[in-house]
């Protein structure tokens, strides 16, 4: 049993499923992300395994302890299951200084007054914020009062760290410097951290796990790693993508174990090369890469696409590369600096891929001769 088990929760409102009988184990120390568009049931869960909604139907377990279950009755308050919470709103109490704030859980703990300052004070230096303990919310930015409500939650240790888009409010440059100190915090700390937001490369950066969710659908669950080179779906590949992934539907050819994918343009003929496991031919499908899984060049390739290139977009260290031919667009990501321009002529070349199954898009196999990240 993981620190937190959901084994079948079902939350509805009226006819409405938010969470649609979701199983999942959350290790103890993990730093497990829920993660998926808005309306996918990924808060609804988040306020469950904290007590904020009941479950309709399932059973809900924090560190052996069964806090709900719908059919033997039990329901273990809030304040009693041993969470912390931060909420996309800082919720900060207005009329308290940043010390008063982060110091409020451990006076209500009865914690002597010297353990309290000693404890504060160092949380606050972490943090940065030294010397803001005297200010109150209204004199601190956006990103000092997350900071604050990120204090006032790990200053009382709990053993599970829930948090809720805390950074969804903040600019990109804060966002950034705010994650490695929210994943330091989780190091350091050891606690168990459930955390919710829409965004792929927050929840890559952040997580040893995550739980992609669709529609109150569990849709897949596993490392950064294998949900950026192993979508188990259409749905996860597309979601993941950053930019969006390029996908080809085409069918499969070809006899004597050889396979050959052809877009249905009939534009685009490929070998499929290092399959992992045999697709049988005349089956509709649909060939995914990611822009850094392409090869361009100045000069034909085998086996290579004839494209213009449409836009370059220059992003410091990276580049992205938009192409273009009789209707079909493929992104394509170049480390450094590139010296393509708008119309020029380009080759193609899938390097690795995903192969889907165009009627259920679920994974059919893994191929490629180049290497996965």
């Amino acid at each position: 049993m993981g620190f937190i088990s959901l084994r079948g929760v079902t939350k509805r409102y009226g006819k409405v499923t938010a969470v649609d009988r979701l199983s999942l184990e959350i290790e103890k120390g993990e730093f497990h992300t829920l993660l998926g568009p808005s309306g996918c049931g990924k808060t609804t869960t988040l306020r469950m395994i904290a007590g904020l909604e009941e479950l309709t139907d399932g059973e809900l377990f924090i560190n052996e302890r069964c806090v709900y279950s719908a059919s033997k009755a039990v329901h273990v308050p809030a304040p009693d299951r041993g969470v912390g919470l931060i909420f996309q709103s800082y919720a900060l109490w207005p009329h308290m200084t940043v010390y008063h704030n982060i110091a409020f859980g451990l006076k209500e703990r009865k914690v002597p007054k010297d353990k309290i300052r000693a404890t504060v004070m160092g949380i606050l230096e972490k943090l940065q914020m030294t010397g803001y303990e005297g200010r109150y919310p209204s004199e601190l930015s956006g990103g000092e009062q997350q900071r604050v409500a990120i204090a006032r939650m790990v200053v009382t240790e709990p053993p599970a760290f829930l948090m809720d888009e805390p950074l969804s409010n903040l600019d990109a440059k804060l966002r950034m410097r705010l994650r490695s100190e929210l994943k330091r915090l989780h190091n350091e700390s050891g606690a168990t951290t459930v955390y919710v937001t829409h965004d792929q490369v927050e929840a890559l950066t952040l997580s040893n796990r995550v739980t992609v969710m669709r529609l109150g659908l569990l849709q897949q669950d596993a490392s950064p790693a294998e949900l950026y080179n192993r979508p188990s779906n259409l749905f996860v590949a597309d979601f993941m993508g950053n930019p969006q992934i390029n996908r080809i539907d085409g069918h499969l050819t070809g006899a004597n174990g050889e396979r050959i994918f052809e877009s249905g343009d009939g534009l685009f003929r490929m070998p499929l090369e290092g399959l992992e496991t045999d697709v049988e031919p005349g089956r509709e499908v649909a060939l995914v890469t990611h822009p850094e899984w392409l090869e361009t060049s100045v000069v034909p390739l085998e086996g290579a696409r004839e494209m213009n290139v449409y836009t370059v977009l220059m992003a410091g260290c990276e580049t992205l590369i938009f192409l273009h031919a009789e209707g079909q667009t493929l992104a394509t990501r170049e480390q450094g600096q590139s010296d393509l321009q708008p119309d020029q002529k380009v080759w193609v070349r899938v390097r690795h891929f995903n192969l889907y199954d165009s009627a259920s898009e679920e994974l059919l196999s893994v191929g490629g001769t180049g290497s996965s990240c």
